[in-house]
């Protein structure tokens, strides 16, 4: 049906082109390993044009299907194929890449060639779990994914780099092998396959789906990450540099929910049902209980890293409400925060690359001497608190709408996030940007370069296009999540 195996492209071409970047060498051939790096995000992203443009929102199941033989012992194959969540994910990460690679451009200055090459590898690998439909496939791409972002972590960190990348490993890792034992489970249960498709027609037991069930959330909790499995995030993030809490911030936590709505939904959906209470209110815990934590922090890296969890608790919560707004607002909150927070994160990196400072109390009146970077700042902060007309609204309204139909004290605990989103996002606005100029190093901040404004203004449009015409994102998968709701309504336990 398609003459280009496009998915492969897409997975394979940043990690190819990492592979260049790394082959450049030292420092002395930086230049070179920038331009290497930018022309293989940029292919990593025009790839993913032809494969939204021919891809068909009506068409129920995978489509793009490419299936190989990868180890026969096993019956694993390198089986590949995308439906409408993934495909947003898809460009969500090849968009960010290219954002990524710009904003190090002049701020990384040693191993400038193992910076880029980390994050093209990583931008292939994630690629590949969104793509993957072999059980085993996938969980090679989701454990690869440790790899370059704890490295990024590690080297180009801050000062306690080390303990944060060691934190980050040992958390998702400890979590990923557990859902391991449950994947060898679901290969012998469904007669020797990892053919994701297969495990989806596997009928089990209650005890089976249960054991099941924790055994993924133990991977995927950690990574979304839900509370209280949360605290590797803000060290993550307050450590790492700007591109790396960039990727962290836009795709890495999607990871987990996407793991939920490929995985844990569809091959446990008794034991998901049964279990969406207790998912529920941990997802009402993130969006409570850390909204008001971000209130409280004095370092904007850290405030942003729990507004995060905070607003990733809307992505879980719209999974487990099972109705067709509540997960639609879970996958258009996921597309939405990789745009907003993302790029809260590069603001606060333009602060940090000029005056070496995270700490809101430093800053004061730099609207006075970076008007153009305060107003894109004001932007990604309305975004942040859920302002009508950007598509921080966009996510959250629809994941509340679909928890009003299963419980309006769902919705009602959920739509707080509001209030106390706005409190803690415009409390750091108001202190880092309005009044006098604070200090004299804010007074010798000089406002955003071209390069700079080519990023936040890509940024900028993505937010406001998503927030004024939502259609584009959620038409894609209005066929996959009613699809995957009619699987998991029906019930697959076996007869007794």
């Amino acid at each position: 049906m398609y003459a280009l195996p496009l998915l492969s492209l897409a997975i394979w071409i940043p990690i190819v082109f990492g592979v260049l970047v790394l082959a450049t060498g030292s420092d002395r051939n930086a230049p070179l390993a920038r331009i290497i790096a930018l022309v293989g995000a940029v292919l990593g992203l025009v790839i993913t044009l032809p494969i939204y443009v021919g891809f068909s929102p009506a068409m129920s199941g995978f489509q793009y299907v490419q299936k190989l033989e990868w180890i026969e012992a096993f019956n694993a194959h390198y089986h590949l194929g995308i439906d409408g969540v993934s495909l947003l994910l898809l460009l969500l990460n090849s968009f960010t890449t290219v954002i990524v690679v710009l904003a190090g451009w002049e701020i990384i200055q040693k191993r400038v060639a193992q910076y880029m090459a980390s994050f093209l590898i990583l931008s292939g690998v994630m690629n590949g779990v969104f793509c993957a439909l072999d059980a085993l496939l996938f969980y090679v791409f989701f454990e690869a994914t440790l790899i370059p972002m704890f490295i990024i972590i590690g080297i180009w960190g801050g000062p306690n780099r080390v303990y944060a990348a060691m934190k980050f490993f040992l958390y998702t890792l400890f979590g990923s092998l557990l859902s391991l034992v449950a994947l060898i489970y679901l290969y012998f249960a469904s007669g020797n396959s990892f053919s994701l498709l297969d495990f989806y027609d596997t009928p089990l037991t209650m005890g089976a789906q249960t054991f099941i069930f924790f055994a993924f959330f133990m991977a995927f909790a950690v990574k979304v990450p839900m509370w209280p499995v949360h605290t590797w995030l803000p060290d993550a993030h307050v450590e790492a540099p700007t591109g790396g809490s960039v990727v962290l911030a836009a795709i890495m936590l999607k990871l987990g929910g996407y793991g939920f709505l490929r995985l844990s939904l569809p091959i446990v959906p008794d034991a998901s049902h049964a279990l969406a209470g207790f998912m529920i209110f941990l997802s009402l815990v993130a969006v409570v209980y850390i909204g008001l934590v971000a209130l409280v922090q004095s370092d904007m890296k850290k405030l942003i890293a729990y507004s995060s969890i905070s607003h990733m608790g809307f992505v879980t919560l719209g999974l487990f409400v099972f109705n067709a707004q509540g997960m639609e607002g879970a996958v258009l909150q996921m597309i939405s925060h990789g745009f907003v927070s993302g790029a809260l994160f590069l603001c606060v990196g333009v602060l940090y690359d000029r005056m070496h400072s995270r700490q809101i109390g430093d800053y004061g009146g730099v609207v006075n001497t970076m008007p153009v970077f305060a107003a894109f700042f004001m932007l990604f902060a309305m975004a942040n608190a859920g302002l009508p007309g950007t598509s921080g609204f966009v996510g959250e309204f629809t994941v509340i709408l679909g928890a009003m139909q299963a419980n309006f004290w769902y919705a009602f605990a959920a739509a707080t996030t509001l209030i106390f989103g706005a409190a803690y996002t415009l409390w750091m606005y108001k202190r880092v940007v309005f009044g006098a100029v604070a200090n004299a190093h804010v007074a010798e901040l000089k406002d955003i370069n071209l390069r700079e404004f080519v990023v936040l203004g890509l940024l900028a449009a993505a937010v406001i296009f998503m927030g004024v015409w939502p259609d584009p994102f959620a038409e894609l998968m209005h066929t996959s999540v009613n699809d995957l709701l009619s699987h998991v309504m029906h019930k697959k336990l076996p007869v007794q």
